[in-house]
């Protein structure tokens, strides 16, 4: 695998990120949570990318593409259900839940909507009114008909895939603001990023995130190449992953950034509130990593060990 990005991917990267800065960044996702009028203007600034015209399903370029501006709206919180719409199906959007309970991240949004389970099981969805909770302050209750067929597997591991990237640009944002943070912030006559406690725990988060990273490009490569049992445990793999270093990017970030840290008025506090639905939906990761055992035991999850694990 090449670790670079295909320069016209990178290109495009760029040219989002800038799009969805100038859209309002990490502040407009804070203003939409009282101005529903943001989140349609969230839609039109990804339709000005292009990005409803992407076949994340038949190209991989496109899918590529999915990635990155999945990524860009990650680390501006973009207040838009950007995946869920990517992989429509007869234009319902498509929602990743658990049947225990289901919820919807920006269900109350006009529109179609579809559900999926983990195991690819279809239902008819009902959102209702969104409440008033701060951690995924757009998380909708929902009601689940009875089971309706099923929707593809691979639509199922594509949900997983792209939601990581979004949370991928958000950590990588919140690190890049508590890395600024400890350099700016002066404490006992020097900045906090002198101090070695500080240094180590940069330096922890930074790897974690740049690994993930690395995770995710490796994963989207083989979303075409990989049977589809391995692929499907690829998903798995990255979106556990995705969970667990998010949980300690923000909590480094937290850490770092004191009482700020948990105040909106730094993006740090948004980041993490509006990342909460991504990294607590639709399971958690205590059930993700147990969804893994039988792809242990089989092989279909692949490590440095060519051989199955016994069981």
């Amino acid at each position: 695998m090449k670790p670079a990005l295909p320069e016209d991917i990178a290109e495009f990267a760029a040219v989002a990120t800038k799009r969805l800065v100038r859209f309002g960044g990490v502040q407009a996702a804070l203003h939409a949570e009282s101005d529903d009028q943001l989140r349609r203007d969230a839609r039109t600034a990804l339709s000005d990318l292009g990005a409803f015209d992407l076949e994340v399903r038949a190209s991989t370029d496109d899918l590529l593409a999915a990635a990155v501006l999945c990524q860009a709206a990650g680390a501006t919180a973009l207040p838009y259900p950007l995946v869920e719409e990517l992989l429509a199906i007869d234009g319902a959007r498509l929602a990743l839940v658990s049947p225990e309970a289901p919820r919807v991240d920006h269900g109350d949004l006009p529109g179609g909507w579809i559900a999926t389970d983990l195991d690819g099981t279809r239902y008819a969805v009902q959102p209702t009114s969104r409440t008033a909770a701060k951690l995924g302050p757009f998380l909708v209750p929902a009601t689940l008909s009875q089971p309706d067929g099923t929707v593809p597997a691979a639509d199922v591991d594509l949900h997983l895939t792209l939601g990581s990237w979004r949370i991928v640009g958000a950590i990588q944002q919140a690190l890049e603001i508590t890395r600024r943070h400890v350099v700016a912030r002066m404490q006992f006559g020097k900045p906090l990023a002198e101090f070695q406690a500080v240094r180590f725990t940069i330096a922890d988060a930074s790897v974690a995130a740049r690994g993930l990273h690395e995770l995710a490009k490796y994963t989207i490569s083989r979303m075409e190449s990989a049977p589809a049992q391995v692929r499907s445990a690829d998903a798995l793999v990255l979106r556990l992953k995705a969970t667990e270093t998010a949980r300690q990017v923000f909590r480094a970030a937290h850490q770092l950034l004191g009482a700020l840290g948990f105040c909106d008025e730094s993006d740090v506090s948004v980041l993490d509130r509006h990342t909460q639905s991504l990294v607590r939906q639709p399971v958690s990761a205590e059930v993700l990593a147990m969804r893994l055992l039988p792809d242990v035991r089989s092989g279909a999850l692949e490590t440095l060990f060519s051989d199955p694990v016994s069981a």
